[in-house]
């Protein structure tokens, strides 16, 4: 009984503590986000907000606010050019991806051609290359094709980067499905890309969605690639703009929190909404 009590107690300690390191800096920046300029250089550290305040969001949203008696200009036009950069290059990015994957992932299972384990090996080992090691190279050949704070460019990268984590998991998928069902397509005349649009992907939807949702979280979080390749608000994403809150006076603690509060919605709706089918996903090549 001793013995019984005393796990459960320490799961439960274990359990509260994994919760206060991952919620506790969410918590953080909520309560930030709704604190008062003075309150936030305040000397006496505030756990919850002495009042809320909604400026920040406003600041944000096209009105405007003040620190330290003087009016700040809203910062809309450049959060709403982000928040569409951040849009078009993460869905184009996720769109590409996804295609490229449920082809290509068929490929390397169903086809017979020279070299195919070969290739998807070397394709998934790029997944060990260190993003920083291929920076220069890569900068020099974005600017011979012209393609520097661009959509295509910054889309092209986040497609190289993670296309060979696609690709795995969908192979495992077509690897799980039963080949008869195609052979049975290919006895009443079916081609083999009608087999795979109408029989072989309904089946592996779970894998698709699964390497979309992978792919729609990891372009929307980067930082490193849009802040070399999107250097102007042309194309520059929200995880490059918030940062940028820091000017050469001050830190507005309160907007950068209040923006990355807004920048997380996209993401959280994604998984509140798919989590289910991300855990299909990934279970679908686990067993045949």
């Amino acid at each position: 009984m001793t013995r019984s009590l005393s796990g459960r107690l320490g799961i439960g300690v274990g359990v509260v503590c994994l919760l206060l390191w991952s919620l506790g800096p969410i918590y953080w920046s909520i309560a930030t986000s709704f604190t008062r300029p003075a309150d936030l250089v305040s000397q006496t550290p505030h756990f919850f907000p002495p009042s809320i305040t909604f400026e920040h969001y406003a600041n944000l949203l096209g009105g405007t606010s003040s620190y330290q008696g003087a009016a700040t200009q809203s910062v809309w036009p450049q959060f709403s050019r982000a928040l569409i950069n951040s849009l078009v290059t993460t869905l184009a990015a996720t769109a590409i991806t996804v295609l490229l994957a449920a082809f290509g992932g068929y490929a390397f299972v169903r086809l017979r051609f020279p070299g195919r384990d070969v290739i998807f090996v070397l394709v998934v080992a790029t997944l060990a290359i260190p993003a920083y090691t291929v920076m220069i190279p890569l900068y020099r050949l974005m600017i011979a094709l012209r393609l520097v704070d661009t959509y295509l460019g910054v889309t092209l990268i986040y497609v190289s980067a993670f296309l060979p984590l696609a690709l795995w998991l969908m192979r495992s998928v077509y690897q799980s499905l039963p080949v008869s069902l195609e052979e049975a397509a290919w006895l009443d005349g079916a081609g083999r890309v009608y087999t795979l649009v109408r029989i072989v992907l309904p089946l592996a939807a779970p894998g698709l969605i699964a390497s979309a949702i992978l792919t729609f979280l990891s372009a929307w979080g980067q930082f490193m690639i849009p802040l070399v390749f999107s250097p102007t608000l042309q194309t520059k994403p929200l995880t490059v703009l918030i940062p940028e809150f820091v000017t050469k006076n001050y830190v507005d603690y309160g907007l950068m929190n209040a923006a990355g509060m807004l920048a997380i919605v996209p993401p959280l709706l994604v998984v509140l909404f798919l989590n289910r089918y991300l855990v299909q996903g990934l279970m679908a090549g686990s067993g045949k």
